[in-house]
Order: structure tokens, then C-alpha cells, then sequence
């Protein structure tokens, strides 16, 4: 029988303890995403019952005040689901390839950054907030189309 040198031995019982150590980050990993997966669903569910109320509140209550000051929290209510919605993807892909998507990532923040323009008081905000969302939506496309190519080919 082939005996191995006392360092060999030591690197392999290292690295054994090493994989055991990252079985169990892996192993973590997956808890807290399924966790969070869990809890989104909820806060998805809780967000649209929430809609629904303010929707039926405000239709029925008020409804001229509706067509002239609410469309656009309803804009943005509708938004921040279709937001939790791509998180909740996100989080889905993670649990099935173990790998953060950067596209969907991407995807997620385009909808976020269009949810603040939607819903933007333009007389509140200034000229460098405009120009910062601008940027923003600017180079979340270009990235968007530079990962979509990268993923084409």
C-alpha cells in the first residue's frame, strides 16, 4: 500500500475539511434562497391584495379624484409587483443554476428606474435628478444589450 508524505496527508484532510466546509455554504445558500423565495411570494401576495383594496377604495369612494391625481400610484403600485416579480426570478434562477443572472439583474433595475419616472413629480425634482435618471436608464440599456449579445453568442 502507497503511503503518502505526512504534508500530503495534511493537504488532503484540508482540503476534504475545505469541501465540507463549502458543501455547507452551498447547502446555506439555498436555505436563505428559498427562505427569501417564500417571503417574496408573500410580499407579492400582500402587494396586489393591497391594489386591489386601494383600487376598489378609490374607484368607489372617490372616483374623480382617481382619474386626476391617483392613475399614477396606481402606475407605481403595479410596478413595485412587477419589480418583486423579477426579484422573485432572480432569486428562482438562482435556486436552479446556482449563478446570479446579470440580464435579469439588469432587466430588474430598468424596471425599477422606470417605475421613479412614471411616477416622478417633476415639479419637486430638479434639472440633476432628471439627468441622473437619464444616466441611469442610459447605461442600464447599454449594458442590457451588451450582456444580451455576449449571451447570443
Amino acid at each position: 500500500m502507497l503511503r503518502l508524505p505526512k504534508q500530503a496527508q495534511k493537504l488532503i484532510s484540508i482540503a476534504k475539511e475545505s469541501e465540507k466546509f463549502m458543501g455547507l455554504i452551498e447547502n446555506l445558500e439555498v436555505i436563505v434562497s428559498k427562505v427569501l423565495s417564500v417571503l417574496m411570494v408573500v410580499v407579492i401576495f400582500v402587494t396586489v391584495c393591497d391594489i386591489a383594496i386601494f383600487l376598489f377604495r378609490q374607484i368607489f369612494l372617490d372616483p374623480l379624484r382617481f382619474y386626476q391625481t391617483t392613475l399614477f400610484e396606481v402606475f407605481g403600485l403595479f410596478l413595485n409587483v412587477l419589480i418583486a416579480l423579477e426579484i422573485l426570478e432572480n432569486i428562482t434562477a438562482y435556486l436552479r443554476k446556482h449563478v446570479v443572472q446579470a440580464e435579469l439583474v439588469i432587466i430588474t433595475s430598468l424596471i425599477a428606474v422606470a417605475r421613479k419616472i412614471i411616477i416622478i413629480d417633476l415639479e419637486k425634482k430638479s434639472a440633476s435628478d432628471l439627468i441622473g435618471l437619464g444616466v441611469a436608464v442610459f447605461t442600464l440599456s447599454i449594458s442590457y444589450l451588451i450582456i444580451r449579445s455576449t449571451n447570443k453568442k
